[in-house]
Order: C-alpha cells, then sequence, then structure tokens
C-alpha cells in the first residue's frame, strides 16, 4: 500500500476529541447498546474488545430506550494539532496513526458519495469519525475504548481510540498495515446500512424475531464486510477535492492482510482464542471462513447491490 504524498486531506471528515473528556457510563453491558464479545482482561474480567458494535435506533438491542446513558464532559472537537500535522506540507505526515487513517476516512466516504447513488438510488451523506482516547459520550451512551471502533446511528458518526490498532494486532494477531483501512471501511459499511434502511430492517426483524437477534446480526456484520471488501476494489480510484490520488497503489499483500484480520476477529476464533467453548448461538459477527469469504466476495466482485445481499429473504 502506498499512500499519496501530494494528496490534501479533508480534516472537517474527523473530530478529534482526543483533547477532551468524555463522560460516564451508559454504553455496553446493561447500560443501552451494543454487542460486547466476552474476552478476558488481564485483570480477570470481561471486555468487550471487537471490530464493531451493533447499535441499532430504538430497537431490541436496546429497547428503544434513551441511549444517553447520563455522563457527559467536555467533549469540543479540536482538529487544530490535525490541521498541522496532516497538511501536504509535513512530509512524515503518513508516518503518523491519525494522518494515515484520515486518509482511510477520505478515500471511504470519497467512494460511497459516488457508489452510493449509482448502486442504490440513494444520496450519500457525509459521516464524521470521531478519534477519542480513554472515553467518549456518543448518541449511544457513553463509551470507552475497550468496545473498539464502532458506528453509532443516532448520531451518525463513527468512534475509535486509535489505540485499538495496537490491541488488534497484540490481541487478536492482525498486525499488518491494511488492517486498519479495513475497520475503517467496514465502520463505514454500517453506515451506508443506516442509509438505505438495511439497518432499520434488522432491527424490525430482530424485534419480530428475538431468538434470532443474533443470527440477524451476523447478517448485517457479513454485509458491512462485503462493503469493505468493495471499497478496497476500488480504493486507488478515490481521490480529493481537487481529483489527487489518495491511494497510489493497494497489493495482493494487502489485501491479504485485511483477509487475514476477518480471519483473526471471527466468533469462531475469538471464542477459542478466549478459552471458551465455540458456541454458534452466540456468534454476532460471523465465523472466520464468513467473514473472509464475504469480504473477498466484495472485492472481487465490487458489486455491492448485487453480491453483498447476506440476508436474501431473511429480512
Amino acid at each position: 500500500m502506498e499512500l499519496n504524498e501530494n494528496a490534501n486531506l479533508d480534516t472537517s471528515q474527523v473530530e478529534d476529541l482526543r483533547g477532551s473528556t468524555g463522560g460516564g457510563g451508559g454504553f455496553g453491558r446493561g447500560g443501552g447498546g451494543g454487542i460486547p464479545i466476552p474476552l478476558p482482561s488481564g485483570g480477570g474480567g470481561w471486555i468487550g474488545l471487537i471490530l464493531t458494535i451493533v447499535v441499532l435506533v430504538g430497537g431490541a438491542i436496546f429497547g428503544g430506550a434513551n441511549l444517553l446513558g447520563g455522563g457527559g464532559g467536555n467533549q469540543t472537537p479540536d482538529n487544530n494539532n490535525l490541521d498541522q500535522k496532516c497538511a501536504a506540507s509535513n512530509p512524515n505526515r503518513f508516518q503518523e496513526v491519525d494522518c494515515r487513517n484520515l486518509l482511510y476516512v477520505n478515500s471511504v466516504q470519497a467512494y460511497w458519495r459516488t457508489a452510493l447513488p449509482q448502486t442504490f438510488g440513494t444520496q450519500y451523506q457525509q459521516a464524521p469519525t470521531d478519534f477519542f482516547s480513554g472515553q467518549v459520550q456518543t448518541g449511544c451512551g457513553a463509551a470507552d475504548s475497550g468496545v473498539g471502533p464502532f458506528y453509532c446511528p443516532p448520531d451518525r458518526k463513527v468512534y475509535i481510540d486509535l489505540t485499538f490498532y495496537n490491541e488488534l494486532s497484540q490481541r487478536f494477531g492482525a498486525s499488518g498495515e491494511f488492517a486498519a483501512p479495513y475497520v475503517i471501511a467496514h465502520e463505514y459499511g454500517h453506515h451506508v446500512q443506516n442509509l438505505v434502511g438495511t439497518a432499520d430492517q434488522v432491527n424490525r426483524a430482530q424485534q419480530r424475531d428475538p431468538g434470532n437477534a443474533n443470527r440477524y446480526s451476523v447478517m448485517l456484520e457479513l454485509q458491512a464486510d462485503c462493503y469493505a471488501g468493495v471499497w478496497a476494489k476500488f480504493a486507488t480510484t478515490t481521490t480529493d477535492a481537487g481529483g489527487q490520488p489518495l491511494f497510489k497503489s493497494i497489493t495482493d499483500a494487502d489485501i491479504q492482510q485485511a483477509v487475514e484480520t476477518a480471519e483473526a476477529i471471527g466468533d469462531d476464533t475469538i471464542q477459542q482464542k478466549s478459552g471458551m467453548q465455540v458456541n454458534p448461538d452466540k456468534f454476532t459477527h460471523g465465523t472466520s471462513a464468513q467473514r473472509k469469504q464475504w469480504f473477498l466476495r466484495g472485492y472481487q466482485s465490487g458489486d455491492p447491490k448485487n453480491q453483498c445481499d447476506t440476508f436474501g429473504n431473511g429480512v
């Protein structure tokens, strides 16, 4: 993977909250959101370190409750440092994880800005990614770094503590550089699902059939993997506002890194690594084989509408 050092990055697509303080309480187990995957933490407790959290508006997961679970805190974005660090005049900017992720955000949104109206007949609506540190207050409640990156439908934002990539490498063995753009593209896949109404369909299906809520969650997650693969196929065609390519190249090795990441965070693999018996009834994101399959299906086909239907007639 080679990034274009001449590209002008749009920092307005990111809100840098790392210098602010988040709120407390309200997100996660019993607090108004998410489907945390249990992993033993160093202290013997549970953490929800996952690639995504399915947070559906007013549905079976949240029970239609007020999602703002208390807290508050000063959360005023400050992009001044990001503006300077990630400017094209800084020759070292792509050595910085936040600047690289800013480029990934720009690229994914540039793709969907064109592709969504062409493939689904729906205009794309830009969604910011919030960089946070430690804790953050969201439209889905307060969250901390332990939940991993997630998309929150009520405020239409992606949230990520960039230290997650260290956890992804150390805990799951997904250390390739292309793991990060795969994560970002997956999260924006959930934004696309929100815009085209898929998330609402799944929400209604979970309410009608709560016994299969996890199965619907798996379908939703695998579709986001497929959408990530579609973006990867076209990533080198995405440009900045002035027409400069954002990526100079993406190699087969990069795609293999994304595949290895998808496999590393399959439900069965995570359960095995955490010392649990593999239990399909607890799956929420899909097996390693399924995640690999759907990412590659998106990448090989480049067709999000006809090739990324993980639901069939299931919703």
